[in-house]
């Protein structure tokens, strides 16, 4: 881990941010921080548009919603820990978090007769509630409007070694596992019966999902991270005619909107909205002018 650590922070990230400073006009070249915003949307809008695909075709919008607001407990754990063991990063407690809750409602969803619905409510309820216990307690609720709203131009290193990694996990999981995971969308009992394990590819798809999600938060925030996901996926439902090319029409749309919005932002006449916002605002737009071409 330490030598793939080193090969990011000498090798790699110094490489692709070269790279990018002779591509951005002179505006933008020489602020690291925006530089480092860019690569963020190039390696995460593109691997939440493929796990958006998902997330629509299957329906697991208000899973990926639970899975967002499970940061949120997560963050509030983390700081609690931090304050303990200051060199604790809580980012970690996020991540960790998030996985756990991914997979209790995977584990809760199979082993019980209540709806997807019903389980889901039920671990977004707990975990909302869990959070706001623990900043009210420790009156910390100033600490959390980054992770709230989002900050893609305050991303370090750090962050940017794991969206890589992870874009490059669920790059591979597509490749090897897309007809799978659309056979088990569209009928699971179908897919058992071809053989698939249904149930370790349920579990799989539910890690990588609250991967990207806790990613995905600080680039734009607790409260419209799901959209990333939903809203390029469903416009470019609205202009596929397969789910081949729903999977790379959401690709193109998810990085246009993440880049325009994450450009826009820091321009004059959008100097003061929030990146997130703007990103999301941006795949807004994308949606609407889809819908144009929806009935043809």
């Amino acid at each position: 881990m330490t030598a793939l650590w080193t090969l990011w922070n000498d090798v790699l990230l110094p490489a692709a941010d070269s790279g990018l400073q002779r591509l951005l006009p002179e505006a933008w070249r020489d602020f690291r921080f925006m530089r480092y915003a860019l690569l963020e949307c190039l390696f995460l809008a593109p691997v939440c548009a493929m796990m958006g695909v998902k997330v629509v075709n299957f329906r697991m919008a208000f899973f990926s919603d639970a899975i967002s607001h499970s940061a949120f407990a997560g963050i509030a754990v983390g700081f609690l820990l931090a304050a303990l063991r200051p060199e604790f990063d809580p980012r970690v407690a996020m991540i960790v978090f998030g996985l756990l809750v991914g997979l209790g409602i995977a584990v809760v969803r199979r082993r019980t007769d209540l709806s997807n619905d019903t389980v889901i409510g039920v671990f977004f309820s707990t975990v909302v509630a869990f959070g706001i216990a623990i900043i009210t307690i420790g009156n910390r609720t100033g600490e959390f409007q980054r992770y709230l709203y989002g900050d893609i131009l305050t991303l370090d290193a750090a962050d940017l070694g794991i969206s890589a990694l992870l874009a490059v996990l669920v790059l591979a999981l597509m490749a090897c596992n897309f007809n799978r995971l659309t056979l088990i969308g569209l009928n699971d009992e179908l897919a058992a019966s071809r053989g698939i394990p249904v149930r370790l590819h349920d579990y799989l798809f539910a890690v990588l999902l609250a991967l990207v999600v806790t990613a995905s938060i600080r680039t734009a925030g607790i409260l419209l991270v799901t959209a990333m996901l939903i809203v390029p996926a469903a416009a470019a439902r609205n202009l596929a005619r397969s789910c081949a090319a729903m999977f790379w029409w959401a690709m193109v749309l998810g990085l246009l909107s993440a880049v325009a919005g994450t450009l826009a932002s820091f321009t004059a006449w959008f100097d003061n909205v929030g990146t997130g916002a703007a990103i999301v605002l941006a795949a807004a737009a994308c949606f609407a002018v889809s819908l144009l071409f929806a009935r043809r």
